[in-house]
C-alpha cells in the first residue's frame, strides 16, 4: 500500500529526476538531488542534536533555498516544521514559540535578538540553527549554530525509518483577527486535499511509482514562481504542488514586481501564485512599465493564480491588456480545506454579490443545521469541506471541535465563507462570515465594499471594517491608499463611485486616505490593525 509522506515522495522525485532544477532563490541553484542531499545532511544534524519524530521546529527566515531545505529534513525524520512570521513582534513571537512548543528554530542571523526576547520563556527550545545574511547581529549570546556548518557535518545517508501517512503538516494561519492557529494536517490527507493528489488538472495519483511515472514522462519541466513569503501556506502549498510534478520553484527574498519580470525572463517562468490584488497590482503595472520600455521577455507566462484575497476585475483586465493570452485563475480554498475549486470563468461580480466557482465533489455548504443545501434553493449557508481534512487545531481543542466536525460518520472542515449552491451545482461566495458588518440590521460582506472602492481609478487599495456605532451597530469605515502620483478625490467623490456600484446602506459612512492599508507579507488584510486605525481617526474627527 503506497504510503504519501513528503519526503519519501520527494525522495522519489530526486531519484528519478536527479539533475533537474528544483530550487532557484537568487544565487541559490539547487537539483533535485543536491536538494534532497543537503536535507538529508541537515535531518541528521536536527536528530544529532535531540530534534526527533514529532517534535516541532521553527522556520523563522525570509524566502530562501535553507527554508525549503528545512522543511524537506524535518519530514525526513518525522518532524514538524512551524511557520513563523518575521514580522511578528515581541508578544506574537512569544505566544508561537510556547503555543507550538518548539524544540527548535531556523533563523534568519538578524532575528537573533527577537528570539534572544523569548527563548529563556520557552523550556523546550533546546536548538537554534542561524541562517547567516548581512546583519551583525549576535549569535552567540542564544547559542545559535551557523545552519551550513551543522549540514556539512551531517551525514548523506538516507537511513531513516518511521516515517508514516499520520506524520504532520502544520502550518500556522492568524486568519484575519486574533493570534495564529496551527492547523494540523497528516501527510496523506494534505497530498489529496492540500496538493490535488498530485494532479491537479485530473483524478489523484493512486500510488507513488504513478506519481513518478507522470512527472519524468512529462513534455517539459514547468517553472512556478510562488510570490508570497513561504512562511504562509500558499507558498508552502505551491512549493510541494511543483515538487510532486518534478518541476522547479523559483523565489525571490520579498516580494518585488519588477523582479518577478526579470525572473520571468531569465528562469523563463510559467506560472506565477500570488495573493490576490495586494500582488496582483503591482504586477500589473511593472507590466505596463515593462510593455513601455520592452526589458523583459515575459512571453513564457502561461498562467497567474490568485488565491487567499480578492482578485479584482479591473486588475484582471491591466494584466490581460499586456499578458492577453495568460490563464488568469481565481482559485478557491484555505488553510483548513486545502485546494476546493476554481473560479467558474463565468462574468462575475464580486465578493459579497456572489462570485461563482466550480468546486470539487468534496465541496458542500450546510445550513445551520449542518444539513446540505440543495442546489437551486436560494438558502445560504457555510463552505465546507468532507473527507481528507485537517484533524484539528494544534493546542486548542474548543477551536477544534468547531471547525472540524464529524457528521453521519465523514469528517468535514467548516469554514467561515457564506455561500448558496446554483442550480448547476456551482457555488457563489458571498464572504466571510466573520468578517460580514451589521449596519442597521443590514449584513454587509466587506470584500464587496472593498472591490468597488477599488475600482475607482485613483484608488490603489482598500481595507473595509466595521467600528462599533450607537445607532447603526456597526459603521462601515475604509482605509483607501492611492496610486502613485495620483491626485487625491474628496471623501464624497469616493462614497459617489461606491453608489454606482453598492446599495446606499453598504457604501461607507467614513472614508479615511491613509499612506498605506495594513497588509500582512502574503497581501491578506490585517483587519485588527485596521480596525484600531480605523477607529482611532473616526475620533479625531467627531
Amino acid at each position: 500500500m503506497t504510503r504519501f509522506q513528503l519526503a519519501d515522495i520527494f525522495e522519489d522525485m530526486a531519484d528519478a529526476v536527479p539533475d533537474r532544477d528544483a530550487l532557484v532563490c537568487g544565487d541559490q541553484r539547487y537539483s533535485y538531488a543536491q536538494l534532497d542531499q543537503q536535507a538529508t545532511r541537515l535531518a541528521h544534524a536536527f536528530a544529532a542534536r535531540g530534534i526527533g519524530a514529532g517534535d516541532h521546529i521553527g522556520t523563522y527566515m525570509h524566502n530562501c533555498a535553507e527554508y525549503v531545505i528545512s522543511m524537506i529534513a524535518a519530514f525526513k525524520i518525522s518532524a514538524v516544521p512551524i511557520n513563523i512570521n518575521y514580522r511578528y513582534v515581541e508578544d506574537e513571537l512569544r505566544y508561537l514559540f510556547d503555543n507550538a512548543d518548539l524544540k527548535g528554530v531556523v533563523h534568519d542571523r538578524e532575528f537573533a535578538s527577537r528570539v534572544a526576547a523569548v527563548k529563556d520563556e520557552c523550556p523546550e527550545l533546546r536548538t537554534l540553527f542561524y541562517v547567516d545574511d548581512d546583519s551583525d547581529a549576535d549569535v552567540d549570546a542564544i547559542g545559535s549554530i551557523d545552519f551550513h556548518k551543522a549540514l556539512s557535518e551531517g551525514s548523506p545517508e538516507r537511513d531513516f525509518n518511521g516515517r508514516s501517512d499520520d506524520d504532520l503538516f502544520i502550518i500556522y494561519t492568524g486568519g484575519t483577527t486574533g493570534m495564529p492557529k496551527g492547523v494540523m494536517w497528516r501527510h496523506e490527507d494534505l497530498f489529496f486535499a492540500g496538493f490535488a493528489g498530485g494532479n491537479p488538472m485530473g483524478p489523484p495519483m493512486e500510488s507513488r511509482e504513478a506519481l513518478v511515472e507522470k512527472a519524468t514522462n512529462a513534455p517539459l519541466q514547468l517553472t512556478m514562481l510562488p510570490a508570497a513569503p513561504l512562511i504562509h501556506g500558499a507558498a508552502q502549498l505551491a512549493t510541494f504542488i511543483a515538487f510532486l510534478a518534478g518541476n522547479k520553484n523559483v523565489y525571490q527574498k520579498n516580494f518585488d514586481a519588477e523582479e518577478i519580470l526579470e525572473l520571468v525572463d531569465r528562469e523563463k517562468v510559467n506560472a506565477i501564485s500570488i495573493v490576490g490584488d495586494a500582488m496582483a497590482r503591482p504586477l500589473a503595472d511593472a507590466l505596463e512599465k515593462n510593455a513601455a520600455e520592452g526589458r523583459y521577455d515575459v512571453s513564457s507566462i502561461i498562467s497567474v493564480a490568485s488565491a487567499g484575497a480578492i482578485f479584482s476585475t479591473p486588475v484582471k483586465a491591466k494584466i490581460k491588456q499586456f499578458l492577453p493570452n495568460v490563464i488568469l485563475v481565481d482559485s478557491y480554498g484555505s488553510t483548513e480545506t486545502g485546494f476546493q475549486g476554481t473560479g467558474s470563468g463565468a462574468e462575475t461580480k464580486s465578493f459579497g454579490q456572489g462570485l461563482s466557482f466550480e468546486m470539487n465533489e468534496r465541496t458542500v455548504v450546510l445550513d445551520e443545521n449542518r444539513q446540505q443545501i440543495e442546489p437551486g434553493s436560494g438558502k445560504q449557508g457555510r463552505v465546507a469541506l468532507k473527507g481528507h481534512v485537517p484533524i484539528g487545531y494544534y493546542n486548542d481543542p474548543e477551536k477544534t471541535a468547531e471547525t472540524f466536525v464529524t457528521i453521519d460518520g465523514e469528517r468535514y472542515s467548516i469554514t467561515g465563507d457564506i455561500a448558496e449552491v446554483e442550480a448547476d451545482g456551482t457555488i457563489l461566495l458571498f464572504g466571510r462570515g466573520s468578517l460580514c458588518i451589521n449596519t442597521g440590521g443590514e449584513k454587509v460582506f466587506i470584500e464587496e465594499v472593498e472591490n468597488a472602492l477599488k475600482d475607482f481609478e485613483p484608488v490603489e487599495d482598500a481595507v473595509v471594517v466595521g467600528i462599533d456605532d450607537e445607532k447603526w451597530g456597526q459603521r462601515i469605515t475604509a482605509l483607501v491608499s492611492l496610486k502613485k502620483n495620483a491626485a487625491a478625490p474628496s471623501e464624497e467623490a469616493l462614497k459617489s463611485h461606491a453608489r454606482t456600484k453598492l446599495a446606499g446602506y453598504k457604501v461607507p459612512k467614513e472614508i479615511f486616505i491613509v499612506d498605506e492599508v495594513f497588509r500582512g507579507p502574503n497581501g491578506k488584510a490585517d483587519y485588527k490593525l485596521s480596525k484600531q486605525l480605523a477607529t482611532e481617526l473616526s475620533e479625531q474627527r467627531a
